[in-house]
This record gives C-alpha cells, sequence and structure tokens, in this order.
C-alpha cells in the first residue's frame, strides 16, 4: 500500500467531506472551506478531491448529475436521490449477492463493483 501523504489542503478537504452529511459537490467543499477560513484555489481543491478518491479515503459519486459528489463513507452502500430536489441519501439495506451474479450472467461482463443508485421523491417534497 502506498503511503499516503496528506498535506495541510487535503487534509482540511477530507475533514469537510468526512463532517458532511449531505454528499457535498466540489462547489459545496470551496464554499465550506471558505467558512472555515481556508482560500484555497479550485484547482488545488479539485486536485484534493481526486488525491483523496485515488487514495481510498472518500468516494466519488456518479449518481446521473452532470457533477461529482463526495463521500467519506466508503464501505459499500447505495444511494438514493430525490428527483425534486436533489437530496442524496445513503441506502444500508444490503443487495443480495445473487443479484450481482445475475448480472454477470445475463449480461456476460465480470461484476467488478455495484453501484446502484435509486430516485424517488424525499418526504420533505413528497409533503409539499
Amino acid at each position: 500500500m502506498a503511503k499516503i501523504n496528506l498535506t495541510i489542503q487535503r487534509k482540511a478537504v477530507y475533514e469537510v467531506v468526512q463532517e458532511a452529511l449531505d454528499h457535498p459537490t466540489a462547489a459545496d467543499v470551496i464554499e465550506r472551506l471558505r467558512g472555515k477560513g481556508f482560500n484555497f484555489a479550485y484547482g488545488t481543491v479539485y486536485n484534493s478531491l481526486r488525491y483523496l478518491a485515488d487514495a481510498g479515503l472518500i468516494r466519488e459519486l456518479k449518481l446521473g448529475e452532470a457533477i461529482s459528489r463526495y463521500d467519506a463513507r466508503t464501505e459499500e452502500h447505495q444511494h438514493i436521490v430525490c428527483t425534486k430536489c436533489g437530496k442524496v441519501a445513503e441506502v444500508l439495506t444490503e443487495l443480495p449477492a445473487s443479484w450481482a451474479e445475475s448480472v454477470a450472467k445475463e449480461t456476460n461482463y465480470v461484476v467488478e463493483h455495484v453501484h446502484v443508485v435509486l430516485e424517488g421523491v424525499c418526504e420533505t417534497c413528497a409533503k409539499s
């Protein structure tokens, strides 16, 4: 395993993602860093997010949106996205192993990673 080099900038970015409950975008991370008194260049934040994701400390999520979101939870789990407001929630219900096996059989792919994104309407939007 390669040694992880957490510069001051990477550590600050990592802490923002760890503290977040909402799967922030890079723009969200930049805004929160500014709120903590940091004023890093956009490129520094994007490069830090890429480094942290490549190092396995955070997950980059592509949830059908044009922009990536980031998650400090790196263990296997799925996500659900509100089709009205865009809120993202974690889904900790485990997928049956037989599901990935069926997909592999159907497609002749070797399944390396499973990430399912569900869509629906969150409780707040459903009430309004």
